[in-house]
């Protein structure tokens, strides 16, 4: 927090409120600057009185998310932390608060700091947020339209990238091996080689790509040469590299990623593919599907011929045929027979034996193959005993549940083979555990686990205490309300249709009605 001092001074006979501002910048409207909010936030002030004694700012940070905003995250901490000498945050509008694509998380902050004695004002709005009808629903609105604004103005920036895609032009820094980023001015004049975490200072400069080194180029055309012809695997191609002393464009030594990654590189063709992977208003990176790559062919200088690459990627399709479970965890078994031990890293190493993610992918966790080939892992992974243990306190607990409902008068079952608990032959019950995640701000978080087939009537996710070792308590639900939501936070009982208890009696009152949608919990 830094301190500002101000000549501002509350009129004689009136106490000044103690007040501090919240300042943000992204770089996407020079109205928004931080000097002109600074000053319509000191006038705003000087009318009402307030000293401000406090400036927190996020000078060129976008407002989507929490993360990448150290201002607000010290103005959080040293509100809910009472460190504030302050009674409220001026802060310029709405947008400048955030622009959360989930609305409820801009108000989330915003309440957080009321809980604490604080409270927020917007200087340039036309509303009083006084908590009052008419202001909550225009804050509402304003926080609707400053996310819409952000996602218009991601998929106006996607289209503008896809063009100049399409017009020969790179997109993205690292060029890849054999391979350099040439910088160009708006009459396509070259100006230089750009390296590493360089890249370009005027607007209408663009970047193209260029072959790099002779040794480099030689060395792709080798890579794709000898893959071919000799049918060695990716991890021998790596060794093959790393004994000539070759080291990949990173500066490291070479993979069977860094392998697989050359031989499936269309630039090395002369064609350019973007969008094979997307991360729109900072949410979790995402593979798009083929049909959404943006392809232009004959943009530069080939490398390797067309039909050498065809051939490379039809013995890539060989390699990595579809294997059926039985043989993936027959290749399992003879490298544990080999080896003794299995890990992550021993199985990427082997190269008869598909990778582990391959794994991960098909058997849903590595420790599920594991268990089907007999293996015990030696090592002492506190995760994987969690879950067995969680899984066993789940099935007592599901024990439990079917004596409380026959005690009652009722009939329950446990179908294992779909894992749902129906009630009196009418009502379907899956129950799931909830490990309890930590924010770095100290709230919990649970994944929800609701996606899941067949979709029963009823959900219920034991929620765990930090640690894991005790449930905290019992959210239930219809089914239908809580699917899709992957991650649940503490409150939304209050927010959907949903019912916190401490234990899971509600479940044998509803079987003692038996009637499908009954809100006999609530």
């Amino acid at each position: 927090m830094d301190e500002v001092s101000t000549s501002l001074k509350a009129p004689p006979g009136r106490r000044a409120v103690r007040a501090a501002q919240y300042l943000r910048m992204s770089t996407e409207h020079q109205t928004y600057s931080i000097d002109n909010q600074r000053e319509a936030i000191r006038e705003y002030a000087e009318i009402m009185g307030y000293e401000i004694v406090a400036t927190y700012e996020d000078a060129g940070r976008s407002g989507l998310n929490l993360g990448g905003r150290p201002g607000l995250q010290r103005l959080l901490a040293d509100v809910e932390g009472g460190r504030a000498d302050f009674e409220t945050v001026v802060v310029y509008d709405v947008s400048r608060w955030g622009r959360f694509q989930n609305v409820d998380e801009s108000a989330v902050y915003e309440y957080r700091c009321q809980m604490a004695g604080v409270r927020i004002e917007f200087c340039a709005e036309q509303f009083a947020n006084d908590g009052s009808i008419g202001s909550d629903v225009l804050k509402a609105i304003k926080r609707s339209m400053a996310a819409e604004q952000s996602r218009m103005l991601s998929q106006k920036v996607f289209i503008g990238q896809a063009r100049l895609i399409r017009m020969g032009f790179r997109q993205g820094s690292k060029a890849g091996f054999g391979l350099r980023r040439l910088l160009i001015d708006q009459h396509g004049r070259p100006k230089g080689i750009l390296s590493s975490y360089e890249y370009k200072s005027l607007q209408t400069d663009r970047i193209i790509l260029v072959l790099g080194p002779p040794d480099e180029i030689a060395t792709v055309r080798w890579i794709f040469g000898h893959f071919v012809k000799t049918r060695k695997t990716e991890l021998e191609m790596a060794r093959l590299l790393n004994k000539r002393g070759v080291l990949s464009d990173l500066g490291r030594p070479w993979t069977r990623e860094s392998v697989h990654s050359v031989l499936t590189n269309e630039n090395y063709i002369g064609n350019s593919v973007w969008n094979k992977h997307s991360t729109r208003l900072k949410s979790h990176q995402v593979r798009n599907p083929p049909e959404q790559w943006v392809r232009v062919e004959n943009v530069m200088e080939p490398i390797v011929d067309r039909k050498l690459f065809s051939r490379a990627q039809a013995l890539l399709k060989t390699i990595y045929r579809h294997l059926t479970n039985d043989e993936m965890l027959a290749a399992l078994k003879a490298l544990l027979a080999r080896r003794g031990a299995l890990s992550i890293r021993i199985i990427d190493a082997a190269p008869d034996c598909p990778p582990a993610q391959r794994y991960m992918w098909r058997f849903g966790t590595i420790v599920k193959a594991y268990e089907l080939i007999g293996y015990e892992p030696t090592q002492n992974c506190r995760y994987i005993f969690v879950n067995r243990r969680l899984e066993t306190v789940r099935l007592q607990i599901i024990r439990d549940l079917l004596a409380g409902i026959e005690k009652h008068g009722g009939a329950a079952t446990h179908d294992m083979v779909t894992d749902l608990v129906r009630i009196n032959e009418e009502i379907t019950v899956s129950i799931a555990m909830g490990r309890c995640r930590v924010s770095g701000f100290g709230y919990p978080r649970w994944l929800s686990k609701a996606d899941r087939l067949p979709l029963p009537d009823i959900f219920v996710l034991i929620r765990m205490n930090p640690g894991d070792l005790t449930p905290r308590d019992y959210l239930i639900a219809p089914a239908h309300e809580i699917a899709g939501r992957s991650e649940l936070h503490a409150n939304n009982g209050a927010r959907l249709n949903t019912y916190v208890f401490p234990t899971l009696s509600p479940l044998i009152r509803l079987a003692e009605r038996a009637t499908v949608g009954s809100t006999a919990w609530a």
